[in-house]
């Protein structure tokens, strides 16, 4: 299968907050496709710590620092990502990976959206190894607990965390 040209990929989540596990997935998606839409989904399940537009902001922010903002766009959706892809014109999801609990759960959905889609792949890159136990989960539980998430998430994220749970 040969690659059309200007690949548009989507890099979905809550990222509530995005971390460097995050960020990392994120340039390396950079490196692969011509543009990148990081995608803030809703997601019902999950009571966001954050509001979309300060998610949206913190990964703005942090992509900016890095030196990686031109080739990259950001939305907030409600509804079916592959629908969302293909208003867009994106023919790839990218999704990282940390564990093999995490290959159970991408997996379903990438057959789903395969079903659904089906000119639009998804891809999978593995987390590197400093990050495969980071989740925005765990950083919110280890901030809420005055933890220390330092080297964790971007520092503008830190901030905000401990303003939102200490008040600083």
């Amino acid at each position: 299968m040969s690659l059309p040209s200007d690949v548009i990929a989507v890099y979905p989540g809550t990222f509530d907050p995005i971390t460097n596990g995050h960020l990392d997935i994120l340039e390396r998606a950079l490196a692969l496709f011509d543009r990148v839409i990081v995608t803030i989904a809703s997601n019902p399940r999950k009571q966001p710590l954050f509001t979309a537009e300060e998610r949206t902001d913190f990964i703005r922010d942090a992509m900016k620092e890095l030196g990686h903002d031109a080739r990259l766009d950001y939305a907030i959706f409600d509804g079916l990502l592959v629908d969302f892809c293909r208003s867009r014109g994106a023919t790839v999801i990218v999704r990282g990976l940390r564990a093999l609990a995490d290959f159970e759960y991408e997996f379903q959905f990438a057959h789903m959206n395969r079903r659904l889609a089906p000119g639009v792949e998804s891809v999978f890159l593995m987390t590197d190894e400093r990050n495969h136990y980071v989740s925005s989960s765990l950083v919110k539980e280890v901030a809420g607990l005055g933890g220390d998430v330092t080297g964790l998430v971007p520092p503008q994220v830190q901030r905000a965390l401990a303003r939102k749970y200490n008040g600083k």
